[in-house]
């Protein structure tokens, strides 16, 4: 018998309890406080510090993190011929046939539309992702060798972006389109994609993550999933949410079916979602509106129709699958809320259907949320003005539509809400989340009430969502989300109390520990604590 103690800090229970002096922990379940302690008992002095239950990650996608540390760091860069230093740099170590990277910042260039010529310092295939995952930017030679020119036609629900005569400029938009180039790249390996697991994995159980939601699994994914929890490089449990593909869509399902149900016996990994990609992103204009975008003559460009979602979303209900759904615009979260009414008896035994992203609601569909039993998992570290929000969202949007990420009114109006990072296109800091919910304000600190602060959570209501919100999520609120006797022991250790401290500083606090099912699976370093 295994037996841990925790003490000589705060040890928030779940919320609505009473903080614990102790925890007592017994093979990896906690056990009740009054549980004799025998000699050979391990101690883990909190040091005035925070036990929370373990943070969960309710949308997120690691295959991507990982692969994308393979190539140059771009998200810092602030302009175009720094990036193309970069990748001129990243070619000369490289010897792949094709460059695949990401992801760098839309916003240096204006409206988001980058030239293949500007990459055209590397003479093999390149392909960089944008921060979105929704976008790319390739240069002359990618095109070429998948024979994308000014004949080629635009994929249904993708786009081209062209010149003024009909070439190919270098960005293309959502997967149908991207998937017209990286279709022709080599697939990383099946070594490759472990090894990007394994490290992806390790720094979100740094952040003090023990559960992940892998929001966008292809099939051909799954082997590098299972493979990597086989041999036990996994720090954190995951469930894989299948996309669901609308070019094939239905004969599809029986496939995730059978793909799902080869993994049911890998210890920490399971396959029991469907993910759909309702709409798009505001930024490109792929976002569904119900209204046209303030500076284009469109809706958007829906994946799915509303009708043929709901019949969608029912299949995979019936197919024994939870559903995740991709919704940024207001047309694309009513399509949502319109599948979660088809699968509505389902719900209140159990299914779990989650609404991701949920950036515009129409305020018409704030009531709906009352007697819908769904999750919204939302990104928090989105919630406030900085660059992509001035200069690229709001221009799409227009001054009708500003109110975004409405994570007090979604609450207020009844949804259950969890968190979740979208890593890599957001950071996996869990604290930088939590303390943007809490002041709408970027890391600068900047005075005021934070933008929109209507919107903005008290920091229960934030440890709740990132904790038993997402363990909800996940179908697993009897074993995880809490610190009560017979769950598992899934715990975070803070320096600091972030309830007692100013907002402003909560980012500043630092995870000491992580400990999965009891067994430890991050450790600070004591220089890392000293920087804080």
């Amino acid at each position: 018998m295994t037996v841990t103690v925790f003490h000589g800090g705060a040890v928030r229970v779940d919320g609505a309890s009473p903080d614990a002096e102790r925890l007592v922990v017994v093979d990896g379940v906690i056990a009740s406080p009054d549980t004799p302690i025998p000699a050979d008992a391990e101690h883990v002095d909190l040091e005035g510090g925070l036990l929370l239950p373990a943070f969960g990650d309710g949308h997120a996608h690691p295959l991507l993190a990982g692969r994308e540390r393979v190539g140059p760091e771009l998200r810092d860069a602030t302009t175009v011929a720094e990036i193309a230093a970069r990748v001129r740099a990243w070619a000369a170590e490289s010897d792949q046939p094709w460059l695949v990277g990401g992801s760098y910042d839309a916003t240096i260039v204006d409206g988001g539309m980058f030239d293949a010529q500007w990459l055209d310092v590397v003479d093999r295939p390149v392909v960089l992702h944008a921060w979105d995952y929704h976008t790319v930017w390739v240069n002359s030679a990618a095109l070429r060798a998948a024979g994308v020119d000014a004949t080629t036609p635009d994929p249904d629900l993708g786009r081209i972006v062209r010149r003024p005569d009909g070439t190919p400029m270098g960005t293309l938009v959502e997967r149908p389109a991207i998937d017209l180039v990286l279709g022709h790249a080599p697939r990383p390996t099946l070594a490759a994609d472990v090894d990007a697991l394994a490290w992806a994995c390790t720094l979100l159980a740094s952040h003090g993550i023990t559960w992940v939601q892998e929001a966008w699994c292809e099939t051909d994914d799954v082997p590098a999933w299972q493979a990597a929890a086989a041999s036990g490089r996994l720090a954190v449990d995951a469930d894989l949410a299948l996309r669901a593909d609308p070019t094939r869509w239905p004969r599809q399902l029986d496939e995730l079916r059978r793909c799902a149900d080869g993994i049911d016996d890998t210890p920490g990994l399971t396959c029991r979602t469907i993910k759909f990609f309702v709409d798009g992103i505001l930024e490109n204009h792929t976002a569904h509106l119900l209204e046209c975008y303030h500076d284009a003559r469109t809706r958007g460009l829906p994946n799915w129709s509303p009708e043929r979602l709901v019949d969608a979303v029912a299949a995979c209900d019936a197919a024994g699958f939870d559903v995740h759904l991709h919704a940024i615009g207001d047309a694309a979260m009513r399509a949502a809320l319109d599948a979660a009414e088809g699968i509505r008896e389902s719900l209140s035994r159990g299914r779990r259907l989650t609404i991701a992203h949920a950036q515009v609601i129409d305020p018409a569909d704030l009531p709906r949320l009352a007697d819908l039993d769904v999750t919204i998992c939302f990104q928090p570290q989105w919630a406030l003005e900085d660059a992509v929000m001035t200069d690229l969202t709001l221009p799409r949007l227009g001054p009708q539509r500003e109110l975004q990420y409405r994570m007090h009114s979604a609450q207020k109006a009844g949804a259950r809400i969890s968190f979740g990072s979208d890593w890599p296109v957001g950071t996996a800091d869990v604290l930088v989340g939590v303390r943007t919910a809490v002041t709408r304000r970027d890391l600068g600190g900047r005075p005021g009430g934070g933008w929109q602060p209507e919107e903005r959570l008290t920091i229960d209501e934030s440890l709740a969502a990132a904790t038993s919100g997402v363990a909800w999520q996940g179908g697993d609120q009897d074993h995880r989300g809490a610190l009560r006797p017979g769950m598992r022991a899934d715990l975070v250790w803070l320096t600091e109390d972030i309830r007692a401290i100013e907002p402003d500083a909560i980012a500043d606090v630092h995870v000491r520990g992580t400990w999965r099912r009891g067994i430890r699976t991050f450790t600070a370093t004591p220089a890392s604590v000293a920087s804080h």
